[in-house]
């Protein structure tokens, strides 16, 4: 058996790449719990692995390396020194390329330089759009293997039945207003596109982090702005604190369909979440979203937005019924993605 250091395991993405009811060919490592137990969705932060030290004492306990996220506030240097110590110890790198742009980074420029280091450091490339390969063979001259995303949500709430109300509900969830997020034209557009749709309403959820002076996402202003949408006819603003996973599903079975409001990006495990949930999703034109999933598309980046699509992106999911995913064909999905990681380690260790 493969036996992979996978950062980070516990995140779902990784989760899912496992066979959901049978014998896995591949052992990955759990994750080290951090010295001060720090955790965010997604795994234990930062991760422990992602350092050349834990690498140095731990390397006869791994076969492969295989980096998914988590390096955001790696400095490149640090990044050099993983490299040199996975190839002093033999041991293969495999990067799965998620973000082209990092989502939490206002500049494209820190990304970039970790970038620079791991995929042409990595043995083996996996990336989840044709999109961000060819951008990865232009950028790079790399090659990428094509995966696509596995379901987010648990088997057993492919059978949730979904609400049957005629409310047409739009929802745009700012979280925390992350530094690719541009919520106001969005909302503008969408107020207005509203009050043409009988029965119409838009939703706006926002953590209650933005009118926190001790958090870090602290943003009154914006708080503010966002809070205003209420006094529009059809508009409703929800604040609260970070949904837990059921109510975040619960969340999206009660939107017909939930917009994105990114300006910069590339995947999004949101957008497969509202696939296996039956919800429908509207995405902007930049990064890759459209290669994901079935969705409406709307004119949106760091130089435009075009309203217009964005309205008639709304206008077309109106009275649709979107596809939802079942559970037996994300199971083989998963299924065959357990195989090809497989053999994708195979091939990076001979």
């Amino acid at each position: 058996m493969i036996r992979i250091a996978s950062v980070p395991a516990s995140h779902v993405y990784v989760r899912h790449l496992t066979v959901p009811d049978g014998e896995e060919p591949t052992l990955r490592l759990p994750d080290p719990i951090p010295e001060d137990g720090r955790k965010v969705p997604g795994g234990w932060w930062p991760p422990v692995m992602l350092d050349p030290a834990w690498i140095s004492s731990n390397h006869r306990s791994f076969d492969a390396f295989h980096i998914h996220f988590g390096f955001d506030a790696i400095a490149r240097p640090t990044m050099d020194d993983i490299v040199h110590e996975l190839r002093t110890h033999n041991i293969p790198l495999i990067y799965t390329v998620h973000d082209l742009r990092n989502p939490h980074h206002p500049s494209p420029g820190p990304h970039r330089e970790l970038l620079d280091v791991l995929i042409p450091a990595a043995d083996e490339l996996i990336t989840l759009t044709p999109g961000a390969a060819e951008c990865i063979a232009k950028e790079w001259d790399r090659d990428c293997t094509v995966l696509p995303h596995p379901h987010v949500i648990a088997p057993e709430m492919f059978d949730l039945p979904r609400s049957e109300t005629p409310t047409f509900t739009v929802g745009v969830h700012v979280k925390s207003l992350r530094p690719n997020m541009d919520p106001f034209p969005v909302l503008d557009t969408l107020s207005e596109t509203i009050k043409t749709l009988p029965g119409a309403r838009l939703r706006i959820n926002v953590h209650n982090e933005l009118l926190n002076p001790e958090n870090h996402w602290y943003a009154p202003e914006a708080a503010s702005r966002l809070i205003e949408y209420g006094g529009r006819s059809g508009v409703d603003v929800v604040i609260h604190e970070y949904f837990s996973d059921d109510e975040l599903w619960e969340y999206l079975m009660g939107l017909s369909v939930s917009v994105l409001p990114y300006r910069f990006g590339t995947h999004s495990g949101w957008m497969e979440a509202c696939h296996d949930l039956g919800t429908a999703v509207i995405v902007p034109s930049c990064g890759y979203y459209s290669e994901q999933q079935n969705s409406q598309v709307y004119g949106f980046d760091e130089h435009h937005f075009d309203a217009a699509s964005l309205d008639l992106a709304v206008r077309r999911t109106y009275g649709q019924q979107p596809d939802r995913a079942t559970w037996a064909s994300r199971a083989r999905q998963r299924r065959g993605l357990s195989k090809i990681h497989h053999d994708i380690y195979e091939r990076a260790l001979g």
